[in-house]
């Protein structure tokens, strides 16, 4: 039971009389926006922060976590977004570190931790060799080894922060598997995600925050999607894919016969001013790839890239930029931003050199630069000196936006541009893309949401196994369309 807790950080209130139960057996869905206090009482429940205010009850007893060990201790284990293993160590090690079965003379009993690694996979119906080296392994096998470290310690509450953020879709159904699991033998589960489908499908009870408080709970089966988003939001979202219509202008991009051999072969398509293109498909089907190669960041084997009908040349990212081209990255934390830099320096990185004079750059050069994109994205911050760490993952979206919006580019190739933020910044950004659009700007999107992609995109063009198997307008692009072109299903026929 998590019972009128609060947190603060000097006068801000991060937390403020947060309650809501935690039954065995059940997962509990934690919904809100970026800046809602999820992660702040996830801290607290990791033993990581203190509570201020109030406090946590297990079996109705009161407990107080004086640190990490001790949460693990009282049965709390946090699995986070990203899995911290031990590359170089095997998968047992990693699941039974610091505290390895011993035989006589204190040495390492291998094959007794090999066995009790097993019987734990077992226990979660997965299967996955414990002496491998953990190098190598999928985000969802890294995840699966997180949990099985969890019930090593014979934990009671799971957290899971994002746990389906980098995941495949048959990756997230063998999770949701592993949930049912887990509440079979009596855990309790509390699932925090930005994907609301995900909370509904997987999930018996929800929790609502807001501003750092707990603004509802209830069982999943008395809300909706819409209730939870008016809740998280504090009024009705109408228009989360605010799209403007216009006649799109003259070609922008051109790629012919575009080939990387092994990844992706015999792409061709063009992007037009004032679209929105969008390559759908499942994860691997080779769109970041292809969006790389475009760029220059990958070499391609053969096929042009041409921009505003001049080709360039092959591999050269620089080149990319003069020409006009501009990459937000998938993963905008570890290839977007340099998350120790400040806001200001983060923004103009991609500007120095119109910034440079004499081959100085003056601070208020990039502090002026910063503040005006700043204000045209919205952007949630305290200081402009301060990290771009201290961003929630939408104003860090916004801040990669910013760094290449800036250079004033005719084609913005932006990869997953509203993974891992909430459904209030998701609105923000596609109004971003949607105003940026009608002012002329060409925009290749990749995206693995397909609300978002029927939502924003003027064309959809669906990638499977490397290559182009289908191409829709807006108006012939629907969910069941897109799927069966992306897992090589015939189109459906009609009655």
């Amino acid at each position: 039971m998590i019972r009128d807790v609060s947190k603060s950080f000097g006068a801000v209130m991060a937390v403020q009389g947060v309650s809501f139960p935690l039954y065995a057996g059940e997962a509990h869905a934690l919904l809100g926006e970026n800046g809602a206090g999820k992660s702040t009482l996830v801290k607290i429940l990791a033993g990581v922060y203190g509570a201020d205010g109030g406090g946590l009850l297990i079996d109705g007893e009161p407990v107080a976590f004086k640190g990490p060990a001790a949460s693990r201790a009282a049965g709390v284990s946090v699995i986070y977004q990203e899995p911290t293993l031990f590359p170089d160590l095997s998968v047992a090690e990693n699941i039974f570190m610091g505290r390895q079965p011993l035989r006589v003379g204190r040495r390492i009993d291998r094959a007794a931790m090999n066995r009790e690694a097993t019987d734990v996979f077992k226990r979660l119906g997965v299967e996955l060799d414990p002496a491998r080296v953990a190098r190598g392994l999928s985000v969802a096998d890294q995840q699966i080894v997180e949990i099985a470290k969890a019930l090593s310690f014979n934990a009671r509450v799971l957290v899971m922060d994002e746990p389906t953020a980098a995941l495949t879709n048959v990756e997230v159904d063998r999770l949701f598997e592993v949930i049912r699991t887990l509440r079979t033998h009596g855990a309790a589960v509390l699932f925090i995600s930005h994907r609301l489908e995900e909370a509904f499908e997987s999930c018996q009870r929800v929790t609502i925050m807001r501003d750092g408080r707990s603004i509802r709970t209830a069982p999943i089966e008395e809300v909706t999607i819409d209730d939870v988003i008016r809740s998280m939001v504090g009024h009705d979202l109408d228009n989360l894919f605010p799209k403007t219509v216009i006649e799109p202008g003259e070609v922008v991009l051109e790629v012919e016969h575009l080939t990387r051999v092994g990844v992706f072969d015999d792409i061709s398509f063009n992007v037009r001013r004032g679209e929105i293109v969008a390559l759908a498909g499942l994860v691997g089907a080779g769109r970041s790839e292809v969006a790389r190669a475009i760029f220059g960041i990958d070499k391609r084997t053969s096929g042009t890239v041409q921009v505003h009908g001049a080709e360039l040349p092959n591999g050269n990212p620089l080149a990319a930029m003069s020409a006009g081209v501009a990459l937000v990255p998938e993963d905008r934390r570890q290839q977007g931003l340099v998350m120790d830099m400040s806001i200001d320096r983060n923004v103009a990185l991609a500007s120095l050199g119109r910034l440079s004079r004499f081959g100085l750059i003056r601070r208020s050069s990039e502090r002026d630069l910063a503040t005006t994109w700043a204000g045209r994205l919205q952007l949630k911050f305290s200081r402009m000196v301060d990290t771009v760490s201290t961003l929630s993952g939408g104003n860090q979206q916004k801040v990669v936006l910013g760094k290449w919006l800036a250079r004033k580019p005719s084609l913005l190739i932006i990869d997953e541009p509203t993974r891992g933020i909430d459904v209030g910044t998701k609105a923000e950004v596609h109004r971003i893309l949607d105003e940026l659009v009608t002012q002329g700007l060409a925009v290749l999107m990749i995206s693995s949401e397909l609300p978002e992609v029927l939502g924003m995109a003027d064309r959809v063009l669906v990638l499977r196994e490397g290559r182009i198997t289908a191409e829709f307008t807006r108006a012939q692009a629907d969910e069941d369309s897109v799927m069966r072109a992306a897992t090589g299903q015939p189109p459906a026929v009609a009655a």
